[in-house]
């Protein structure tokens, strides 16, 4: 799997921009702040939907205009697929898939997939635990186009059920009588739906386990080993939660009724895979806090590497996108990155400065200034 053309209108720093890629390496070189990163990150939303900068889409439409449009063509087995996406903030995306309109836009998810590593991938183990939710959730959808759905359906139902218990929350502090006739509707839906994203990422980690830490014992000879173990806002701290899906569903509604007096005190859903963390342990303690800066690093660039082994062990190799991440390394890591990754069919570079890329990730290169790319 490679993408062979990528076009840009109205994205980002780009008024216009298409580019022909190949298999193999190619990198993108330029100074900060002339638009090296914005070309690896719409790669990475056609394969996603979304970006690792930003939370909305707002930032990605060039200023003053309307709308902006990423089409890539993508060829896997000698076959050629073209997604286009149109992204209209305050309004819906619209997505096209060989020229048909899709209905929505994540019909198109699963056509390409990349494995994203980026400076913003150190939060995987110092920043918040949505951090590291959102690390599992993106590969679940990498893998399993459908759990979008299963992520949506649960979210919509989130947001229905915290906007009850607020408004359940103010009368309950006036002394009045909250209506709670549609709680237990909404609980059950957000105990179903919380068992089947519970299930998928509960199974998601015992896979990433064995290999991150594999390619953690590969880029570092400090600490060690690292161990990944999902901790269920359902489940008492000491507990491990069940594997089963109906246990996951029975365990949610137990958690929701023991904290129903919580959450109409502070009119929020305290229960649920929204408030899971995944706990990353070094050396039998936690990453986060007690891991040094190369520590961390290594650990997290371990987890990208356990996805990308996971997606290719599926069948095809993800597109690799490393945006500026060799700046942050020192030469070690970056030759032992750089030699896991150099085999995969398509890996593209971005980087300031040139002498920052590995030897091993020499191919070919676009220079990035003023809104413009040129092949050198």
């Amino acid at each position: 799997m490679y993408v062979s053309h990528l076009q840009l209108a109205d994205y980002r720093s780009y008024e216009s921009v298409h580019l022909q890629l190949a298999p193999g390496i190619s990198t993108f070189v330029g100074p900060n702040g002339q638009g090296k990163t914005n070309l690896v990150e719409a790669i990475g939303y056609v394969a996603s939907l979304g970006s690792h900068r930003v939370a909305s889409d707002s930032p990605l439409v060039r200023k003053d205009a309307e709308r902006a449009i990423v089409r890539a063509a993508i060829v896997k087995d000698d076959r050629q697929a073209v997604v286009e996406l149109e992204i209209n903030p305050g309004k819906a995306n619209r997505a096209r898939l060989n020229r048909a309109p899709a209905t929505r836009p994540r019909e198109v998810l699963g056509v390409l997939r990349t494995v994203l590593f980026a400076p913003e991938d150190l939060a995987l183990v110092k920043g918040d635990p949505g951090e590291r939710r959102r690390f599992l959730d993106d590969l679940l959808v990498a893998r399993t186009p459908r759990l979008a759905g299963v992520r949506s359906d649960y979210e919509r139902v989130l947001k229905q059920r915290n906007a009850l218990l607020k408004s359940a929350s103010a009368q309950f502090f006036k002394r009045g009588e909250p209506d709670l006739s549609t709680l237990e509707v909404w609980n059950e839906h957000l105990a179903v739906a919380g068992a089947e994203l519970l299930t998928a990422r509960l199974g998601l980690v015992a896979e990433l386990q064995p290999l991150a830490a594999k390619a953690y014992g590969e880029l570092t000879t400090a600490g060690g080993p690292p161990v990944l173990q999902y901790r269920s806002s359902a489940a008492g701290p000491d507990e491990h939660p069940p594997l089963d899906r109906e246990q996951l569903a029975a365990m949610l509604r137990e958690a929701l009724a023991e904290n129903r007096v919580q959450e109409l005190q502070r009119g929020v859903s305290l229960v649920g895979p929204h408030r899971d963390d995944l706990h990353l342990r070094l050396d039998e303690l936690p990453a986060k806090g007690y891991a040094s800066q190369g520590e961390s690093w290594s650990y997290a660039l371990a987890l990208r590497l356990a996805g990308f082994e996971l997606l290719r062990a599926d069948g095809d190799d993800p597109v690799l996108l490393l945006d500026d991440v060799f700046a942050e390394l020192d030469a070690e890591r970056r030759s032992r990155l750089a030699e896991h990754v150099r085999h995969a069919e398509q890996v593209l570079v971005s980087a300031a400065v040139a002498e920052d890329i590995p030897p091993e990730l020499q191919g070919a290169r676009f220079r990035v200034a003023e809104g413009s790319v040129e092949r050198e």
